[in-house]
């Protein structure tokens, strides 16, 4: 099986929190052959890490060895560079669904998927206004 995962739910691989018990499930389900990332998750797992840092849940110590074991792991995925195609893209999904509160690191995320979509069977959000924006784009949301 091959995943497209945004930020929220690759988090869930290093940190446990609400909604790692069902990735857990999946990963153990299914064979998985390939994870796409959008290159902004990197950038978005260290600020996503920092945060807990900052708010408790973990130490700094706790932090770079969250920290390592991803940059560790980077070869394992399969980073999708943030070029002028997903940028476009971005755009007209903001335009297609701002209103409904698409903003900008999602639309790089949801313009990812859509660029992944026909190499991929599916994509993981743990943020549900994003899990509503790739199911509208018809990208497979579950197994």
């Amino acid at each position: 099986m091959k995943l497209f995962l945004d930020t929220s739910t690759l988090i869930k691989l290093y940190f446990k929190e609400e909604g790692t018990i069902e990735l857990d499930k999946v990963l153990a389900n299914y064979t998985i052959t390939k994870i796409f990332l959008s290159e902004v998750s990197k950038v978005e797992f260290f600020s996503a890490i920092y945060k807990k840092a900052r708010t408790g849940s973990l130490t700094l110590q706790n932090v770079h060895d969250i920290l390592d074991a991803f940059i560790a792991d980077e070869e394992k995925y399969t980073f999708i560079p943030i070029e002028a195609e997903i940028i476009n893209l971005a755009k007209s999904l903001i335009e297609k669904h701002g209103i409904e509160g698409l903003r900008t690191l999602d639309a790089i995320q949801l313009a990812t998927a859509c660029i992944v979509s026909q190499s991929i069977d599916i994509a993981l959000t743990n943020d549900k206004l994003l899990n509503l924006f790739l199911v509208s784009e018809n990208i497979k949301t579950s197994v």
